[in-house]
């Protein structure tokens, strides 16, 4: 989320040998052949018997019942058309008046509104009698007939308040009149776009903790009906800025009602190392209780959204070559600060092999997910198609140039990311809970790249080619998202699959990264590439050499030919220790393609390679770990 909007003032060096087993017997990539994965969204297919189904969706939209979406007035969608989007019709965008259409329905969706005064400003804007007949609902419906949308939302997120005063006005607002109608209308809509088999329409929101400007925000989702959702209110950073307090609502909520939820923390890169760090909310060291409660209720962790990426960052990934993709270290105003541990997925991995190793329990064992926390209501994820992250940079003009709107992240800083790809048994509301409470989902930055990893001890080369690819990962190991069952001695083996997205480049590598911890706590961290496009070699210095960029930068364009449509590999660990707990995860990487901010700058006249953005990018996708423990 626009958190400045919302808030209250309130090791690479042996990389040949590491890769020796893979490469040795890997051939080079194919060529480019038909593919055989499967159009998520829009073919729909049951899964083979023995496997489960591919689904995409996006877990972060907001609408215009948002607080911070409607400062742009009434620019960005309303929950129904942001759910008529999401299914593939046709809709009017309600700034430009356009008809726009998204390029492949999703499979299902979380429309996450901040909790906190739900509704309030697009409600007073209609001057609905419930927030007229209140007196602070009053007040700010005379501020928005004065001065207009921007300074309502800003009044209603209590931006120029001191903090005792914006708590004084949520607290005037928070009557039941005000709150159930906003959260009863927010999940009837979740039941009115529900097609179980077709469309999954999640009923969530989320919580936007931000103590001191620090990022702690978490989507909160549910696998229950809207009916049900009625008997509680969504929790709001009003009530409790800690998480350990949401956690216990979440409890205490489920154990009344008998619906489940689960958070997903996200933009842990804006929160200058708060988000993972190795103390409670009191700054006390964590207990193996706290784990277990953190463990339970957080599963899975937001990577890449379009205010920047959380997987690692060049400072705290140095044999990285790829850490530096699509960063912002800022804090939610836009304040640049340091890049740090508890910041990034990838060192709150690590921590969390160091905290079980002490204390029993890994509190931050993460799957991987994506979403774009589009504040338009409007899911896109592609270059070539962004819509923009709010209602007020929506055209190239106010993206780049000398009309960008007064917002902390500019829409020239981000790129159209991200998805999620769950791995379900169907598509419904339970199936699909399930596939996030077991992991067996994966992040991508945009495009709906293929990725399958299995691991286990009983796989064999050749295994990564069996036409029964998932059943047999099933019948021989554990998908991405599980645990290993202790080693013998034996090294666990990997087989890996990853194809292109039907409608994007190919492919450039598959990496496996390890993280590790040594018998002194100490944490490591390796990256190895195991399958790659094309006829290249590891060189002397252990590197694989950079893809060919393939982007035609004279008359600027893709080629959507480059690149690998499938790479699919058997590895095994060289350098496993079976006393040393471990977590393995595989990013895939897509060739160079054009990156969304250089369409506005030819729009405009203006030479793309002038401006301080790179004009390509590699578009990815992070499956969930494997973690191994003796």
């Amino acid at each position: 989320m626009d958190i400045a909007r919302i808030l209250h003032p309130v090791t690479l060096t042996v990389l040949a040998a590491l890769v020796l087993a893979g490469c040795t017997q890997q051939s080079p990539a194919p060529a480019d052949r038909p593919l055989k994965v499967e159009l998520a969204g829009s073919t729909r297919v049951s899964a083979p018997a023995g496997d489960r189904m591919l689904l995409w969706g996006d877990t972060h939209v907001h609408t215009i019942n948002s607080a911070d979406a409607f400062s742009s007035g009434k620019a960005a969608a309303d929950i129904d058309t942001a759910y008529r989007f999401a299914k593939g019709f046709p809709v009017v965008h309600p700034r430009t008046q356009t008809r726009i259409r998204i390029d492949r329905p999703l499979d299902f969706i979380v429309i996450s509104d901040h909790a906190e005064n739900l509704s309030v400003p697009i409600r007073v804007a209609h001057e609905d009698p419930a927030l007229l007949a209140n007196p602070t609902g009053h007040r700010l419906w005379e501020l928005f007939k004065e001065k207009g949308a921007r300074a309502l939302s800003a009044a209603v997120m209590g931006l120029a308040l001191p903090p005792d005063q914006a708590r004084a006005q949520y607290d005037a607002l928070n009557d039941p009149a005000v709150r159930q109608p906003a959260w009863n209308a927010e999940a009837a809509a979740a039941d009115r776009y529900n097609e179980p088999g077709k469309f999954t329409a999640f009923v969530g929101w989320e919580w936007t903790s931000s103590p001191n400007i620090r990022n702690l925000h978490r989507v909160v989702m549910t696998d229950t009906d809207g009916v049900t959702a009625r008997q509680f209110l969504p929790y709001n950073y009003y009530q409790s800025e800690r998480p350990e307090d949401l956690w216990r609502f979440l409890e205490q909520t489920k154990a009344r009602t008998g619906v489940d939820f689960l958070a997903m923390p996200h933009n842990s890169n804006l929160s200058e190392g708060l988000m993972f760090a190795l103390t409670d909310s009191d700054g006390k060291p964590f207990t193996a209780q706290y784990a277990r409660t953190r463990q339970a209720w957080e599963p899975v962790a937001e990577i890449a959204q379009y205010k920047g990426t959380s997987e690692t960052d060049p400072a705290l990934s140095p044999n990285d070559e790829f850490a530096g993709f699509e960063l912002r270290n800022a804090l939610l105003t836009g304040q640049a600060i340091k890049p740090m541990a508890g910041s990034y997925v990838r060192t709150a991995l690590m921590r969390g092999l160091a905290e079980e190793q002490r204390i029993g329990v890994n509190p931050f064992k993460l799957g991987i997910g994506g979403a774009t926390d589009t504040h338009t209501g409007f899911s896109t994820v592609r270059e070539e198609a962004f819509l923009g992250k709010m209602g007020e940079d929506v055209l190239p003009s106010e993206r780049i140039g000398d009309n960008l709107p007064p917002v902390p992240f500019h829409a020239a800083e981000m790129s159209a990311a991200g998805l999620t790809g769950a791995w379900a048994d169907h598509n419904d509301r339970k199936s699909i809970f399930a596939a996030f409470r077991r992991r067996e989902v994966y992040g991508t930055s945009g495009p709906r790249m293929s990725v399958r990893l299995f691991a286990g001890y009983r796989f064999a080369r050749g295994d990564e080619n069996a036409r029964d690819f998932g059943a047999m990962g099933y019948r021989k190991g554990v998908p991405m998202g599980g645990q290993l069952a202790p080693s013998t001695g034996a090294a666990p083996q990997f087989v890996i699959r990853a194809a292109k997205d039907p409608r994007a480049a190919g492919l450039d590598r598959v990496q496996v990264v390890k993280g590790w911890v040594d018998a002194g706590g100490n944490t490591h961290e390796k990256i190895f590439d195991v399958a790659w496009s094309g006829n290249r070699r590891i060189g002397a210095d252990g590197k694989l050499p950079a893809v060919a960029n393939p982007v035609d930068k004279v008359h600027w364009r893709n080629d959507w030919n480059a690149g690998a449509s499938e790479l699919a590999t058997f590895w095994s660990d060289p350098q496993f220790d079976p006393k040393q707990r471990a977590f393995y995860y595989v990013r895939v990487l897509q060739v160079p393609t054009i990156r969304q901010h250089v369409y506005d700058a030819l729009a405009l006249g203006i030479d793309p390679e002038t401006l301080r953005f790179s004009t390509t990018l590699q578009e990815r996708a992070w499956s969930s770990p494997v973690w191994y423990a003796p």
